[in-house]
């Protein structure tokens, strides 16, 4: 939906749907907090000596300023049941009350998160305490209940009041704390609709409109129309900040679009907008997401250069983005300029550092910063013990890590799913299940409760040892718990029923993928398992008819595919066939789905296995592989390997 004024009706919305009936404005307040609240005790009562001595006293004065003062008091510690009793006394000794008495209660019910409390006392204050309401203190309910995250909540109190027979208006703070609201609820078309009312309602917006509004629109991926706005503020007289500008270079960063980034970056110095910590990092998070480490390297020392002081977000995202590409030698080098400068990696720096090595098969490297980051006296978190144990799991040493197991408990830190999955895992691997069931078992004992993934190691470990009988009563545990399976579960249960021969009830499983969210849709691994199956049950047809299916749903084929039919082919057909004429066609129903990648890959296997492609292929693929700039990358790619 565009945003201009022409395309927007003005008219007063309607914030609720089903509006009720309440005994105060609309009836709202007639709803009573469910919370109960902390019953204090006080020791500090209202004799009646505090205001007869008050002058002998010299600390307090006879009057309504004593009362305001113990109200401000009480609020503050949240002692709501003397404050009630300050309250009673005023209202029999005919007090005058004051808004700014309520406003300060009210904060203190933020502070105890009890918003319901502040909407009731909010609906007292005229009849029960003869005391004037106005936007003051209507903004201060609605910021406790946006606070709070009661979204609808908000509209609707906002509309009981507004919508009301009070003389209350909206001021430029109602409205942003509205608009907020509703974009949290991923309403943004209604907070436009509101925010072109503002200037009907002889209230313009301001910087922190701008801000919230172009916030919800980016999350809602409508980066076009927030970028918009910033040139209709201007237009409007309303100067960006620095934090207007972070809103949008962080949706473009999510995005990948770095190169609107750029543009905005230049157009923040021409507004005298310096780039604070929050810009660079978003930035820095945005390089490193579109693979561009070494550029994200060089902004963290432009940002030092520009004495901007780097964070430990800064230096999380870039050896998080160093490690991801498999550059954990490089964060750990990174790491020790750091450290040279006198900044200190957290927990969270060095769990990904270790995990990282350890991937990457350096082990000795990965033990060696564990040992050093105890030197330093940081101390390992369950983050870092699990990346640990994960990493010596990984390299077979069990032992080495149920000791770490052991040292985590014994110093108070509790395991998680993960530390435990890594052990359960690991245990499987070695042949050990016996000692993996245990492990289950003990994780139990121990009150952790298992999510998905521990259940796919279980069940993929359980299939593999060829207890499929146990990996069914797992399954079935599973999904009465709740737990919805992901694709490796799913995986590694169609393996089991397919290595039992149930190839049906594989496939009846995978049918039921199909149906699921995103994360247990059917995988490459989970075509391999029913192809492999169906081959080897020489249902050479059924596996094609798969494969179709394979490639409608957006999974390209790789080697192991490729393997299968190649097999299948030469050994189940009369007579055999050597695959060329199949791994071609393949080729081309890429091509034609646009999967030019993916062709490429069954190209390379041909080529591996002496079956090159027909010239028409070669004329149809090539063409999109030797485009310009990829092929100026394959070289830049190339000199790279030869020089570092």
């Amino acid at each position: 939906m565009p945003i201009t004024k022409s395309s927007l009706n003005l008219k007063k919305i309607s914030l609720i749907r089903n509006p009720c009936e309440f005994p105060y404005f609309c009836g709202f307040f007639s709803i009573r907090s469910k919370t109960t609240l902390t019953q204090y005790k006080s020791d500090a009562p209202i004799p009646d000596q505090i205001f007869k001595s008050a002058a002998q006293m010299g600390s307090y004065k006879s009057g309504d300023s004593t009362f305001y003062s113990l109200i401000e008091n009480y609020a503050n510690s949240c002692d709501f049941r003397t404050l009630f009793q300050v309250f009673d006394r005023m209202k029999r000794e005919r007090r005058v009350f004051i808004e700014k008495n309520f406003i300060v209660v009210f904060r203190a019910y933020g502070k105890a998160h009890l918003p319901e409390k502040a909407i009731e006392l909010f609906g007292r204050m005229v009849d029960e305490f003869q005391c004037r309401r106005t936007v003051r203190s209507f903004n201060s309910v609605l910021n406790v209940v946006i606070q709070e995250g009661l979204f609808y909540r908000a509209l609707e109190f906002y509309d009981c009041v507004v919508g009301g027979k009070t003389s209350i208006s909206p001021n430029v703070l109602s409205f942003n704390l509205i608009v907020k609201a509703m974009c949290k609820l991923g309403l943004v078309d209604r907070a436009i609709e509101v925010f072109r009312e503002m200037p009907v309602q002889k209230c313009e917006p301001d910087v922190f409109t701008y801000c919230t509004l172009m916030d919800g629109l980016c999350k809602e991926d409508r980066i076009d129309e927030a970028v918009l706005l910033l040139d209709e503020m201007q237009i409007e007289g309303c100067f960006p900040s620095s934090v207007t500008f972070n809103v949008l270079i962080n949706g473009l960063c999510k995005k990948g679009d770095m190169a609107r980034v750029t543009k905005l970056v230049d157009n923040m110095f021409l507004k005298g907008c310096v780039p604070n910590e929050v810009t660079y990092n978003t930035i820095i998070n945005g390089l490193c997401l579109k693979g561009k480490l070494d550029k994200a390297v060089s902004l963290l020392e432009r940002m030092v250069a520009s004495k901007c002081v780097p964070n430990d977000v800064t230096y999380g995202t870039l050896i998080n983005g160093l490690v991801k590409e498999g550059r954990s030698f490089d964060g750990v080098r990174l790491l020790s300029s750091l450290e040279e400068r006198g900044h200190h990696g957290n927990e969270y720096v060095y769990s990904a550092l270790v995990s990282g090595l350890f991937k990457e098969g350096k082990s000795e490297e990965a033990m060696g910063l564990w040992k050093k980051m105890v030197e330093k006296g940081c101390q390992p978190n369950v983050v870092v013990y699990s990346a640990l144990t994960d990493g010596l799991c990984r390299e077979g040493k069990l032992d080495e890590a149920k000791e770490i197991l052991c040292e985590m408990v014994n110093k108070g830190c509790t395991p998680n799913a993960f530390t435990y999955s890594s052990l359960i895992k690991g245990f499987f691997k070695m042949g050990n299940s016996q000692k993996a069931i245990q492990l289950w078992k003990e994780m139990a004992k121990n009150n952790c409760m298992p999510n998905e993934i521990c259940y796919s190691v279980l069940i993929n470990g359980l299939c593999e040892d060829g207890k499929l009988r146990e990996a069914l009563m797992v399954w079935a545990h599973m999904l009465g718990h709740g737990v919805r399976p992901d694709v490796v579960a799913y995986s590694s249960m169609i393996h089991g029923l397919c290595n039992a021969g149930s190839v049906e009830l594989g496939l009846k499983l995978y049918n039921e993928m199909l149906c699921q969210e995103s994360d247990s849709q059917p995988d490459v691994v989970t075509y391999n398992i029913l192809l492999r199956a169906l081959c080897k049950q020489n249902s050479i047809s059924h596996a094609i008819d798969l494969l179709n299916s394979m490639l409608d749903q957006g999974c390209d084929p790789d080697l192991v595919t490729c393997n299968i039919f190649l097999s299948a082919l030469s050994e189940k057909l009369n007579p055999p066939q050597d695959g060329r004429e199949f791994l071609d066609q393949l080729v081309v129903r890429l091509h034609k789905r646009q999967r030019i990648v993916g062709a490429a890959k069954i190209i390379e296997v041909m080529l591996q296995k002496f079956l090159p492609p027909k010239a028409s292929t070669w004329e149809r693929v090539i063409p999109e592989l030797c485009k310009p700039k990829k092929v100026r990358a394959i070289i830049d790619q190339c000199w790279n390997s030869l020089f570092f």
